[in-house]
Formats: C-alpha cells, structure tokens, sequence
C-alpha cells in the first residue's frame, strides 16, 4: 500500500484564521447536497467515462441508466471526460478536491496517480467474481507495490489491416494466429507488395514509443530491467533490436514503407489505404470501426496478426480501466457499480461498442466476438498472447518517452541516425532521466 499524499496544513489560531475557517464550514453547510449525496439520504456517484465513439457513449449510457432504474438508493451521474486531456485533467481534480468517484482511464496513466495517494485500493472492496474473472496478467497493469488500482476491462492488440484483395492478387500467404508472419518473413513480404509508387506497409509512427516497445515484446525485447534493488534501467538487447530493425529497414533500405506516414496518425493513413497506396496498416484493434464506416464501397479489407518472434505472439497491452478515487465516501457503492458494468454480458456490450476486447474470461467467450465479420475472431485469438506493456510501473517513464524515446526513435525511422546512436540515447540519456525518479 502506498503513502497517501501529504494532505494540505490545517488554518492557525490567530483571529484571521478562525474568521476564515468559519466562512469554509458555512460554505461546506451551504453545498452539503452537491454530487455525493442528498437529503434524502440517497447516494450519488459521479463516473467519468472516456468513452467517445458513439457505440461505446451509447452503451456506457445505457447501463448507467439501467443501474439507476434498478439501484433507487444510489444514482451515477455520467460525466464525459477526454482522452486528450485527462491527465492533466484528472490531476487538476485531484488537487482541487473535485475528483470523480469512478474514474475511467488507461493503466499506463495510474502508477503516478498510485503511488501520490489518490486512487482507492481495491484490493478489499472487488467482489472475488470480479477478481477471479480477469486473468492476472491483466491485473498486473493496475497493480502498484501491494496495492490494486484500477480495473483493466478493455483492451485492444495491435493487428495488421491488409488490403484483402491486393494481398490475394500478389499470392503472398496470408497468416493466421495459428501461423503467422516472422518478422523477417513480413519485411520480405512488404518488399513482394512494394512498386509502381506503391508502399507493402505504411507506418503510422507519430508516437512511436508504444508501438515499438509492445510490439518488441514478441521478439524478447524488454528494454526495461529491474534490478535486485528494485530500481530500473534501460538496456537495449538484441530482442529490442528487432522491430526497430524492420522499421528502419522497410522505410530507408528496402522503400516497402513510405516514409511520408512515419509522422502521422492511424487515422491519417486512411485515405492513402483506401486509395490502393499501401498493402497494410498496423493499427490498434479498434481502428476497425472507423474503417468500416469509412471504407469505399466494394473495398475488401482483412484483419491479420501482427507478426511473431522469438517469444510468438506476445504483444504489450495499457488496458483501459476503472479506478476509485482515494477521496470518495462512497467506495463501497462505487464498487458495487463497477461489479454491475463489468458483468460478462455488460463487458461484452462495452467491448462491442469500443470495437475492442474485453479482458474478463467469461466476456471473451461471447459468441458475438468470434465471428469472421470485421476481424472479431482474429482479434479474440491474439487476447491469451497479450501482456502488461513493458513500462507498465516504471517511474518517470513519461519523461523518458517524451524527451528521449519518443524522439531518438522518430530520427532513427527517418535514416537520421543509425542503431548506435538510438541505442545511446536510450540507454545513457534515458537512465539519467529514470535516476532522478528512483533516488
């Protein structure tokens, strides 16, 4: 369990002070029937959501309004929050006293929320279906030291979204999640796709950092290495090499990937996909959404896994979560509501509206997610493979990706600078940043 944040000095004796301190209890008496509870005794739980498709809104509102039809005693209130600007916003809130009672979030953005004392562990409050549920590898991206601090309940893979009918035209083979490509075997089929001013692959590298480092998990690549003090540090082995290599490669030495895209979004290489410019797209699960909304009529498109290495198919996941804030009073109601939206059913709801996978066991099992149609049942296949993402607990990590990952790559995909000097920056300018974090 974590030290809970220092909490702000309590006002003096002086005259000043006792006149000011009066005004605060008169204004607490004057908002006493704000967000938490009422006069009437009933609970009220404010829940930020982040969901923003409007699938995912609109079943998340559904099983709000399900619960206060079936829970008279206690209402959640649906609050919209963004994924742009939730950090920044949920600290803000935290400061200020404001926060949510149940707060959705990404698992990569809770160590430092954790460890300042301002999510509730939920170690004793989740029912033991809830907990037995989800696979422990999943719970392993909301835990901190002791302590549990969120809910993983949706998560996506990376896959790769071909062009079906380019790919048939040019006699590749076509891989599955039983056999899928090598990542030697998927540069050299990028290089048969690639000519004619026609890409086999565009990367959509605009933060590179989450990509490479998940993906570097199925070649043994780690980086990050926690030492018998507990204390971590950045070490580029021949794993993490990898999917760097391939990158770079397929952009500067083989042009089967454009390197125009390399800057972008996944949604930014959309038009250029759909216009027969590049064979395939690794892109988040969820992307599928969008491209069938999008996609031209008659355009046949296809979910295939990410390639395999060393270690298969293991890909880093950052699910997303749900969190209690430390300063609710109504945690034990707020629990009780993260039990109802996580049922199997209710997963499976969430998951569909979010075109993503729900972590819970009995949820995977849904028919509705095996289907061939949009690539459900391939995604379904990869979800035994993924695991907590590699800088999953690892202090000052957005620092690092910010100021040095996250450029020292982006020069090393555009042929700037080579693998010595990535290596380099990562290792040396990196563990000078993780230091000041673990002193």
């Amino acid at each position: 369990m974590f030290s809970k944040r220092v909490k702000p000095r309590r006002f003096g004796a002086g005259p000043l002070n006792l006149v000011v301190a009066l005004l605060l209890v008169l204004l607490a008496a004057c908002s006493s029937d704000s967000s938490d509870s009422r006069d009437d005794g009933r609970v009220t739980l404010r829940f930020q959501s982040l969901a923003w498709q409007d699938e995912s809104v609109a079943a998340t509102k559904d099983l709000v309004d399900e619960w206060n039809a079936t829970h008279p005693g206690v209402k959640v209130e649906y609050v919209q929050g963004s994924w742009d600007s939730v950090h920044d916003q949920l600290l803000t809130s935290f400061e200020g006293g404001e926060a949510p009672d149940v707060i959705h979030d990404a698992s990569d953005d809770l160590a430092d929320f954790a460890y300042g004392g301002y999510l509730a562990d939920l170690t004793g409050l989740l029912p033991q279906r809830l907990k037995s549920d989800i696979p422990a590898r999943s719970w392993a991206t909301t835990t901190f030291g002791d302590g549990v601090y969120g809910v993983p309940f949706l998560q996506e893979p990376r896959v790769l979204i071909a062009n079906a009918k380019w790919l048939r035209e040019s006699g590749v083979r076509i891989p599955t999640p039983q056999h899928p490509w090598t990542w030697p075997e998927f540069r050299s089929v990028t290089r048969q796709l690639s000519g004619d001013g026609r890409f086999g692959v565009a990367w959509p590298l605009r933060e590179p950092v989450s990509a490479t480092l998940n993906l570097s998990l199925s070649a043994g690549g780690r980086l990050f290495h926690r030492g018998d003090d507990g204390k971590v540090t950045v070490r580029m082995d021949t794993g993490d090499e990898v999917v760097p290599r391939t990158v770079h490669d397929q952009v500067n030495t083989d042009h089967s990937a454009a390197n125009s895209t390399l800057g972008s979004g996944g949604s930014d290489t959309l038009p250029g996909f759909f216009a027969g410019k590049y064979a395939m797209v690794p892109l988040g699960f969820s992307y599928r959404q969008q491209i069938s909304q999008q996609a031209p009529e008659g355009f046949e498109w296809q979910v295939l896994p990410a390639p395999a290495g060393a270690a298969g198919l293991t890909q880093g996941v950052s699910p997303q979560t749900l969190s209690i804030a430390e300063d609710s009073p109504h945690k034990k109601e707020a629990a009780a509501f993260l039990d109802f939206l996580l049922r199997p059913a209710n997963m499976v709801r969430l998951a569909l509206g979010d075109w993503m996978l729900p972590t819970g066991t009995a949820a995977l099992k849904d028919p509705a997610l095996h289907t061939p149609d949009h690539g459900w049942a391939t995604g379904t296949a990869l979800a035994g493979h993924l695991v907590p993402a590699p800088a999953q607990s690892v202090r000052g990590y957005p620092e690092w990706k910010d100021k040095v990952a996250t450029p020292a790559l982006q020069e090393y995909y555009s042929g700037a600078i080579g693998l010595g000097e990535l290596r380099r920056r990562l290792e040396k300018d990196g563990n000078l940043v993780l230091a000041r974090y673990q002193r």
